[in-house]
C-alpha cells in the first residue's frame, strides 16, 4: 500500500470527515486507524501495535524521549500559565483599555495583527503563539471575530517565515538548496543569493499577505467569515462557545484592581526576548568557530528556545503577579494554583489535536503519500513552462494532504531541482520557488497542519471554524498564484509575474470598496 494511490485514502479520510462532521478528534483518529490498516494490510493485531507505535513515537523516539515534541507540549502549558496570569494581574484588562484610546476601529485592530505577524517573523510556532497573545486583547475590544484573528495570524506567520533568510525556515530552506544547487553543478549564485532571488517568486506569499490587507481595509468577508463577522459585530459573540476553543480560560479568574499595560508588556517582551536569545545561543553552540547569522538560525534548536523563552515569560509573569498581590494589593495570592491549573487546561484542546495529527503525520509518512505525490510530478512530461505552475499545484497537495510543509520541502525541492536541471537549468530558481509556495499554501489549507491548530491556539478559535473561514481566502490566492506562475512559466520574467499578482489584487480591493460604497447607497 506505501507508496500507491491507495496511500492517499488516510489524509483524504480526514479531512473530509473534518469538513463533514466538524469534529477534528474523531476526524484524526479514522485517519490514523485508516492509515495503521493499510500499513498492516487489514491484520487487526498488527493495526493497533502500529497504532501504539505511532502514538509512542510521538513521546519516545529511538529508546529516547522525542523532546521536539515534548518541548512543544511544555510551551504550550506555559504559554497557557503566562495567558492566566497576565489576565490575573490585570495586564490584559489594562491593554485593551489602553488599546482601546489609540486603536479605535475595526480596521484599525485587523492591521495591528497583521503588522505584528509581519514583523515576528524568527519562526511560525512563536509568531502564531506570540501575535495571539498581543494582539487578542485589541481584536476583542473592536468585536473581531476569533476566527478572523486567526485567519491574519496564520496568513502572516508562514508567508513571512518563508520568505526571510533570518528565521528558522529561512535557514532551513537555505541549506537544502545549497544542496540542490551543488549537485547539480550550479555556480552563478550562492545559496543565500538564490534564495533571495526567490523571494519575488514566493507568490503565493504575495497573493496571501495582500488578501490580509484587503480584508482589513477593504472588509471583504465571505463565506462562513462573514457569519463569523456579523456575529461579532451585532451580537458581540467572538466565537461559538458551544465549540472547544483552545488557549481559551474556562473560568472566570479574579483580576487585578491595580494592573498596568507593564503586566502585560514585560512577560511578552521576555518571552521574545527569551526566545530569540536562545535561538542564536542554540545555534552558535551548534557551530565550530565563527558562525554567521544564517549559520546560526540554521542549527540553532527552536523547540529547546521556545521552552527557554517560556520559562523566562513565565518567571516575569509570576513576579508581576507577586508585585499585584504583595506590594500592591490588587488581588489575593491564593489564586496561585487556580491560576496554573486553569492556564494548563486552557491549552489541552489544542495538545489533544496536536498529538493526534503528530500521529497521522508519522503514519502517512511510512505511507509515503508524499512519496507517491512527487513520483507524479518527477514522471510527467510537460512543457517546461507549466513546471512551475505543476510544482506549485502538487506542492499544494502534499503539504495539504501530510500537513506539514516543512516534510514537502525536503521531498520536492530536490525533485524540482533534478527536473530543472534534466530540462531548463534556467528554471530551477522558479521551480524551488514554486514549491515553496505551493508548500505553504496547501499548510494553510490543511487541518491537520500543526501551523494551523497552533494559529487558532494563538488566537482562542475553534479549530474548524479557523480552517473553515480561512480556506476561500487560501484558495483565491493560489488562484492568483497560479496566474503569476503562468505567467513566469512563459515569458521567463519574474517581473511580469509578480505585476499581475499585484495587480490583480489591487483589482479586487477596488472591487470591495466600490461594492461597500454601492452597498451603503442602496441601504441609504
Amino acid at each position: 500500500m506505501e507508496n500507491t494511490i491507495y496511500s492517499l485514502i488516510p489524509p483524504v479520510l480526514a479531512i473530509l470527515m473534518v469538513v463533514l462532521t466538524r469534529r477534528v478528534l474523531l476526524s484524526l483518529a479514522a485517519g490514523i486507524l485508516a492509515s495503521a490498516l493499510l500499513l498492516a494490510e487489514f491484520n487487526i493485531a498488527k493495526t493497533f501495535t502500529i497504532v501504539w507505535d505511532a502514538a509512542k513515537g510521538i513521546f519516545v523516539s529511538d529508546g529516547e524521549l522525542n523532546t521536539y515534541n515534548l518541548y512543544i507540549i511544555l510551551f504550550l502549558l506555559m504559554l497557557g500559565v503566562i495567558t492566566a496570569f497576565i489576565s490575573i494581574s490585570g495586564g490584559s484588562r489594562a491593554f485593551g483599555e489602553w488599546a482601546m484610546k489609540r486603536v479605535k476601529t475595526r480596521t484599525g485592530a485587523q492591521l495591528v495583527g497583521a503588522v505584528l505577524g509581519i514583523i515576528i517573523f524568527i519562526d511560525d510556532y512563536f509568531n502564531a503563539l506570540a501575535v495571539g497573545q498581543i494582539a487578542r486583547p485589541i481584536t476583542d475590544r473592536q468585536k473581531v471575530s476569533r476566527a478572523k484573528l486567526a485567519y491574519i495570524i496564520d496568513s502572516t506567520s508562514a508567508p513571512v517565515c518563508v520568505v526571510s533568510p533570518v528565521s528558522s525556515w529561512g535557514a532551513y530552506i537555505i541549506a537544502l538548496i545549497g544542496t540542490i544547487l551543488t549537485a547539480h553543478g550550479v555556480k552563478e549564485y550562492s545559496a543565500f543569493s538564490a534564495f533571495m532571488q526567490m523571494v519575488p517568486m514566493n507568490f503565493y506569499v504575495w497573493a496571501a499577505l495582500g488578501m490580509v490587507l484587503i480584508v482589513a481595509f477593504g472588509k471583504f468577508d465571505i463565506g462562513a467569515m462573514k457569519m463569523h463577522e456579523d456575529k461579532a459585530m451585532n451580537k458581540g459573540e467572538l466565537y461559538n462557545p458551544s465549540k472547544p476553543v483552545p488557549g481559551e480560560l474556562k473560568e472566570d479568574l479574579p483580576t487585578s484592581t491595580t494592573g498596568s499595560v507593564a503586566d502585560l508588556i514585560a512577560p511578552i517582551a521576555a518571552l521574545v526576548v527569551g526566545t530569540v536569545g536562545a535561538m542564536l545561543w542554540t545555534g552558535s553552540q551548534a557551530v565550530e568557530g565563527n558562525a554567521s547569522i544564517l549559520q546560526i538560525f540554521e542549527n540553532t534548536d527552536v523547540t529547546k528556545s521556545l521552552v527557554i523563552g517560556g520559562l523566562l515569560g513565565l518567571l516575569v509573569t509570576l513576579g508581576m503577579f507577586f508585585r499585584q498581590a504583595v506590594v500592591l494589593h490588587g488581588v489575593n495570592t491564593n489564586v496561585v494554583g487556580k491560576g496554573i491549573v486553569e492556564g494548563a487546561k486552557s491549552m489541552l484542546p489544542a495538545i489533544y489535536i496536536l498529538i493526534f495529527a503528530w500521529a497521522i503525520v508519522d503514519l502517512i509518512g511510512r505511507l509515503e503519500t508524499g512519496t507517491y505525490l512527487a513520483g507524479i510530478v518527477e514522471t510527467s512530461n510537460l512543457n517546461i513552462a507549466f513546471l512551475p505552475v505543476i510544482l506549485f499545484l502538487i506542492a499544494g497537495i502534499m503539504a495539504f494532504s501530510t500537513g506539514t510543509s516543512w516534510g514537502s520541502f525536503g521531498i520536492l525541492l530536490p525533485i524540482a531541482g533534478e527536473i530543472a536541471a534534466s530540462t531548463d537549468i534556467s528554471m530551477i530558481l522558479p521551480a524551488l520557488a514554486a514549491v515553496l509556495a505551493g508548500a505553504v499554501f496547501g499548510d494553510h489549507c490543511s487541518p491537520i497542519s500543526d501551523t494551523t491548530i497552533l494559529s487558532s491556539t494563538g488566537a482562542g478559535s475553534n479549530h474548524i471554524d479557523h480552517v473553515v473561514t480561512q480556506l476561500p481566502y487560501a484558495l483565491i490566492g493560489a488562484c492568483i498564484a497560479v496566474i503569476g506562475y503562468l505567467i513566469l512559466g512563459f515569458t521567463g520574467s519574474t517581473l511580469a509575474g509578480l505585476a499581475v499578482v499585484v495587480g490583480i489584487l489591487f483589482a479586487i480591493l477596488i472591487w470591495t470598496r466600490t461594492r461597500r460604497v454601492n452597498t451603503h447607497v442602496k441601504n441609504v
